[in-house]
């Protein structure tokens, strides 16, 4: 079959070898299940329009299902190396007899646009579901472990107690956030570009709500020329990647510091460390630099696409239809690795409780409390409540003791004084102030660490993950029940009837 009338050379090796076969071999591999699907829309709408007999539809249909990769590929050369063309030639041999009108009217402008949107909200769809899982994953963990004071940092700095269970429930609510961030952003990008044609519509009379109703979309793109100049629903997902890839890796930061030998506050099993091929006393964790390291893609996607699309004309370039989006398949395999890897990391943290107590009474986490004593007790005014604590711990720190269950009620006495208030018994304000679970159990507020605040967010937690999951089946349902409509339209029946 000749595939064009204008040109008489086949494409120059470098061509074929540089962009058309890698970009032959990917779509086969990923997008060939969503060009069939489109095909198989197309054949319901050519019969309604009178397109074509339902005997040539049928035969069509057979020949679409009998498609494989193998076949694809071994045709690939007499196709210019694309698929849509690969298809369509080794459809035509399958069929009985030729079906003239079989494309007719159509580009591969709006069919390409629409297959790789199919795909990419194939992908939205997959990623929630591992998000679902990490946010599971830390969901139980947090629940384990609401009680063991551990120390919260802030500025790098000892700051609060907080509990292991405090922490990955904040875990979870960044997997909560990016999954429902992802959601808004399905619904979003689920319009369809099929009925634009090469990029100002069709000349025959598309039902268009009916073709995206048939591949799973919520409705046609409005405009035929944004719907296949546009590629912003790419932009849309690798954003949401790239602000899910930051928030991870600030998690990772976190475990990172903490496994080691300088905090000794979490550890992960053997099978998830790795040694030192010189220093036999190590234990370290590549894995967790792996992670980390593989975020800072996730973020450099996002800016690759941009790059890619930016200064374009407004219309259907190959430069933006293929190679800005060149590595899009790369950066869902890189969230996905993420986001396994962090669930893998989650569900197997081990605590180090003692060592975390240890270093939460040593330190001097009640400097905070003591003010709001000062303050509420006393009436000594909140700024200034802050200069007396300050100095008291400045004064216990001289002593040589810095441990944070060595008090000295006169201290704190003298430090009022000069600041001009008189203490009846500087004693009594010291005693929550030592006491690590007290001041744990003191965060009442909504959201806090104390572990009544923790519980309450995790049942809280409990609704959102069944409601964000809730809406993902609903969508993934919705994909289901489309293709298989899709497929049921096109099962054979009486002449004149589809």
């Amino acid at each position: 079959m000749r595939l064009t009338g204008r040109l008489t050379a086949a494409p120059d090796d470098f061509i074929r070898q540089e962009f058309l076969e890698p970009q032959f071999r990917h779509e086969v591999a990923n997008l060939l299940p969503w060009y069939v699907l489109i095909e198989k829309a197309l054949l319901r709408e050519y019969h309604r329009m009178g397109v074509l007999s339902s005997t040539q539809v049928g035969h069509l249909a057979g020949a679409l299902d009998g498609l494989t990769q193998e076949e694809l590929t071994a045709n690939a050369g007499a196709a210019l190396s694309d698929i849509a063309l690969s298809m369509e030639t080794r459809v035509a041999k399958a069929l009985p007899e030729p079906v003239p009108a079989w494309h007719v009217d159509r580009s591969r402008n709006d069919l390409q646009a629409c297959a790789q949107l199919l795909y990419g909200r194939a992908q939205v769809s997959e990623i929630a579901a591992m998000l679902g899982e990490l946010a599971e994953v830390a969901h139980v963990r947090a629940a384990q472990d609401v009680t063991s004071p551990m120390p919260g940092y802030t500025h790098l700095q000892s700051a609060q107690i907080i509990t292991p269970g405090f922490y990955l429930s904040a875990v979870v609510e960044h997997a909560l956030h990016v999954s429902s961030r992802l959601l808004a952003t399905y619904d979003r990008i689920n319009l369809s570009p099929l009925g634009a044609g090469p990029m100002a519509g069709q000349e025959l009379a598309w039902d268009r709500d009916w073709l995206a109703r048939a591949i799973g979309c919520d409705g046609p793109v409005p405009h035929a020329l944004a719907a296949v100049a546009s590629r912003e629903w790419l932009l849309d997902v690798a954003s949401d990647i790239a602000s899910a890839g930051v928030g991870c890796s600030r998690f990772l930061t976190d475990l990172m510091a903490w496994s080691s030998s300088a905090y000794r506050l979490v550890e992960l099993p053997d099978g998830l460390a790795g040694i030192s091929a010189a220093m036999p006393q190590k234990k370290n964790y590549p894995l967790l630099e792996r992670l980390r390291g593989r975020t800072g893609h996730l973020t450099a996607f996002y800016v690759d696409f941009a790059t890619g699309q930016r200064n374009t004309p407004y219309s259907n370039m190959v430069e933006v239809s293929k190679e800005a989006g060149l590595h899009a398949s790369t950066m869902f395999a890189t969230v996905r690795a993420v986001v396994t890897g962090f669930t893998l990391v989650i569900d197997n943290l081990q605590w180090c409780t003692d060592r975390m107590r240890a270093a939460c009474e040593e330190d001097h986490f009640g400097g905070f409390s003591l003010a709001n004593e000062l303050t509420l007790r006393a009436n000594v005014p909140w700024r200034t409540a802050q200069v007396i604590a300050g100095r008291y711990v400045t004064a216990v720190l001289a002593e040589g003791d810095g441990s944070a269950g060595h008090v000295n009620p006169s201290a704190l006495g003298s430090a009022a004084q000069e600041a001009g208030y008189a203490l009846d018994d500087p004693a009594s304000y010291l005693t929550g102030s030592v006491d690590v679970d007290a001041q744990l159990r003191a965060k009442v507020s909504a959201g806090s660490a104390s572990p009544a605040s923790v519980a309450a967010l995790l049942d809280e937690q409990r609704e959102r993950l069944d409601t964000v999951a809730a809406e993902w089946n609903t969508r993934r349902a919705a994909v289901r029940d489309a293709v298989a409509a899709t497929d049921a339209a096109l099962r054979p029946a009486p002449e004149g009837v589809i």
